[in-house]
């Protein structure tokens, strides 16, 4: 086959056809290593993102060799969680939790980028007053030189905007004119900044005329900004509470608490054991028992209750439908008698303690707090008639609340309006009267389950209802005789 033959012209023109085939796949081969490698660090690096948050956590976190089922507690973005936990409590730059009761703290710092983060999520919120904190917070360490992906611009626009919303026209307009003098193109903060500048006018010729807003005034001063009204009238004192910076009672109130065996009222069941009580409030009379459930007790109601746990609710006020709040942050079940033996034996055992019949009580409740899980102050009774479903007669006459966890840090159980604070101690159990002797509701009972910092909490509790206990009164009472 000589070379100017069809022959040999086709065969060439085969083999430069499979070459180029063969480059082309070479280069395609090598696109898509490149392409991979790209994935890969993309893939790393939202890994890496997420283990930063997961280390940065875990000092506040519910996870422990000894508590692994702390997970179960109703899971919240770190932004509301902390929200929870009440920035009081913490240095955001740092973010130090303590612990009053035992001095202990847990640090874990967050970088410019996370305090970012937390930032755009209250924004998000609508929560102006903690985007303020977090993009300050943010600002100051980008300031300070430390990297972040985050640029001061981003920061700015959200903190400029924040800060209006807080009535600060002033420091609007400084952090905007900032903001424009690193991106001078940035055409929202441009906009921004005439329309600040024509409010501000607005308010020196007001000011002229002598009718400056109180608003302005007195929402802003050197550029703290006051914390957004609350629907809770007792926040102060309940966090207090929490802190564990409750009410010291007085010696001559400390001399009416005591501690004695308790037989329930010479119940035959109780005779030869009876249980430990001890005096926690004199008015209205709280009492804590001890050595109520067993450590094998609690573990079998903890695992017949983690099936059944879904978020806790509550009733509302205006429709009395049940309905999930913020407010309440917990996971709860309900567990009847034949469930399991060690049910009615629990429940028998706290008819026998109390002397109140557990015929017309509710299901015993399970309720699993993780970290950040709460419950702000409300009552145990109600103003509303019961739901028929529950299957019981009256009001809540009395709680009676098991502690069935240890925890680490938070999670007392606190009464804001006569300044009791009771902390959870495995175990044992706390016991009250709802209502007086009268059927008519006692408000001082209105408690709250602190926000708990560090560990995790589980309870179970019994509310006994008004019908089969109308004269009977043997244990606790509300004051003490």
């Amino acid at each position: 086959m000589g070379k100017g033959s069809p022959l040999f012209y086709l065969c060439s023109k085969m083999s430069l056809s499979i070459v180029g085939q063969m480059t082309d796949l070479i280069y395609a081969e090598k696109d898509l290593v490149q392409s991979l490698k790209e994935y890969i660090q993309a893939e790393e690096s939202k890994l890496s993102k997420i283990k930063s948050w997961a280390e940065k956590m875990d000092a506040l976190t519910m996870k422990s060799a000894s508590d692994p089922e702390g997970y179960l507690a109703h899971p919240v973005n770190a932004y509301k969680l902390v929200k929870r936990l009440n920035t009081d409590w913490l240095e955001l730059e740092n973010l130090v939790l303590q612990d009053s009761t035992s001095g202990t703290k847990y640090r874990s710092s967050l970088t410019v980028d996370d305090c970012f983060g937390m930032g755009k999520t209250a924004y998000n919120e609508g929560d102006y007053y903690h985007t303020v904190l977090w993009m300050q917070q943010a600002l100051k360490q980008h300031d300070e030189g430390e990297d972040a992906t985050i640029t001061k611009v981003e920061i700015l626009d959200y903190l400029s905007y924040a800060v209006f919303q807080l009535s600060d026209l002033h420091r609007a307009v400084e952090l905007t004119r900032r903001l424009i003098s690193l991106d001078s193109a940035h055409e929202r903060a441009g906009n921004n900044l005439r329309y600040f500048e024509k409010l501000l006018e607005k308010e020196r010729v007001a000011k002229l005329l002598n009718k400056t807003s109180a608003i302005t005034e007195s929402a802003v001063q050197g550029g703290v900004y006051e914390r957004p009204a609350d629907y809770l009238p007792e926040r102060d004192t309940y966090e207090a509470l929490c802190r564990g910076e409750g009410v010291k009672m007085t010696p001559r109130r400390q001399k009416r608490l005591f501690c004695r065996y308790h037989d329930g009222n010479r119940n035959p069941h109780l005779l030869i054991a009876p249980f430990k009580e001890e005096d926690e409030w004199d008015s209205p009379h709280i009492v804590r028992y001890y050595d109520v459930l067993s450590d094998e007790e609690i573990e079998k109601i903890k695992e017949l209750a983690k099936p059944k746990l879904a978020r806790a609710t509550v009733r509302d006020p205006k429709t009395g439908v049940l309905t999930v709040a913020s407010y309440r942050v917990s996971k709860s079940s309900w567990l009847e008698e034949h469930d399991d033996p060690v049910v009615a034996r629990v429940n028998h055992r706290m008819q026998h303690i109390t002397g109140l019949t557990v015929k017309t009580a509710e299901l015993l409740q399970v309720a699993n707090y993780g970290m950040g899980g709460q419950y702000e102050p409300h009552f145990d009774f109600s103003r509303r008639p019961f739901d028929s479903t529950l299957k019981t007669e009256g009001n809540r006459l009395a709680t009676f609340l098991n502690y069935m966890s240890d925890v680490e840090a938070g999670g007392a159980t606190v009464f804001p309006d006569f300044g009791a604070a009771i902390w959870p101690q495995k175990g044992t159990a706390v016991f009250w009267y709802n209502l007086f002797r009268s059927g008519e509701g006692d408000y001082r009972t209105r408690h709250a389950a602190c926000p708990v910092l560090v560990g995790c909490k589980w309870v179970s509790n019994k509310w006994f209802h008004e019908r089969g206990n109308e004269f009977l009164r043997p244990c606790g009472s509300t004051e003490v005789d």
